[in-house]
């Protein structure tokens, strides 16, 4: 009886350890005032030919390291494929998710959203592709591609306090759809999300924030990199060191919360480019609810 007991208290004792090894690799501590949130263009796993040696299979380790150093509360994808949503999951359980494909449910590029599942309780989500019919899977104006918006509404465990996050990819080519496309995300932000909440948008725009096409969000919203006390100014766009310097097309922009911290992770992760782009870093503090 007692080697049976001694048997039983040793395998409790394995599957505990196996089911946190993750957690204890992460550098996290809760509970804590301050919401770290990324925004990462991945650079999708299906360029291998044209990517080279910056093929994903080639750069996905830093991508694991990135995450695990910074350690984010939040983390916003753009042009994450089904199979780095897969791997993204497996190496990281800490995290729950929302997300689908732009070419429908788990089709195509997501600009899916994670976030720490013991700090947040998720209380709505939600798609909608950037076109006349946002409803529906579709391509709109004159983009190239299907682009979407995925959003999340948040609240903290510990404290209660809710927040919004619309996470997106505009198109590269179409000037048309970036304008058409940021007067919908803001019409849906307001018809979204409670004014007095804090809301933060956030991807890859495809464009300066000084193009005209952005003044309705810029008028509405106000840029992380502006409004936090420690910023940078550096480039997010490197082309895997094609573009030097890099361009900034990778924003973050913020109502109805404190500005913290403003960074560009351009470090070393393991790899001489964790993607195309830089993530970029906001750190900032929720109102009273």
């Amino acid at each position: 009886m007692k080697k049976n007991i001694l048997i039983l208290s040793i395998c409790l004792i394995a599957i505990s350890c196996g089911s946190t090894r993750n957690l204890q690799t992460f550098n996290y501590t809760m509970p804590t005032s301050e919401i770290k949130l990324i925004s990462y263009n991945i650079r999708h796993s299906g360029a291998s030919r044209i990517d080279g040696e910056h093929r994903w299979s080639n750069r996905r380790h830093a991508t694991v390291n990135m995450i695990q150093q910074e350690a984010p509360s939040v983390l916003g994808l753009q042009e994450a494929l089904p199979g780095q949503m897969r791997f993204i999951q497996r190496n990281f359980r800490q995290y729950d998710h929302v997300g689908v494909g732009r070419d429908g449910r788990r089709r195509g590029e997501f600009s899916a959203i994670f976030f720490l599942r013991e700090r947040f309780e998720l209380l709505d989500e939600g798609t909608f592709w950037l076109s006349e019919t946002p409803e529906r899977v579709s391509i709109g104006w004159d983009a190239r591609q299907r682009r979407i918006v995925t959003w999340v509404k948040l609240r903290e465990r510990y404290s209660g306090k809710e927040f919004y996050f619309f996470n997106t990819h505009l198109d590269h080519r179409g000037e048309k759809s970036r304008e058409k496309s940021i007067k919908l995300i803001v019409e849906r932000i307001r018809e979204i999300a409670q004014q007095d909440k804090g809301i933060i948008f956030g991807g890859d725009l495809n464009a300066p924030l000084s193009d005209s096409a952005f003044d309705p969000i810029t008028y509405f919203m106000v840029d992380a990199r502006e409004c936090s006390p420690i910023s940078d100014d550096k480039g997010t766009f490197n082309a895997f060191g094609a573009v030097s310097p890099p361009i900034t097309i990778d924003f973050i922009l913020s109502k109805n919360v404190i500005c913290k911290s403003f960074r560009t992770l351009t470090g070393d992760y393991g790899a001489p480019f964790i993607s195309d782009h830089y993530p970029i870093q906001f750190v900032f503090r929720l109102l009273a609810p």
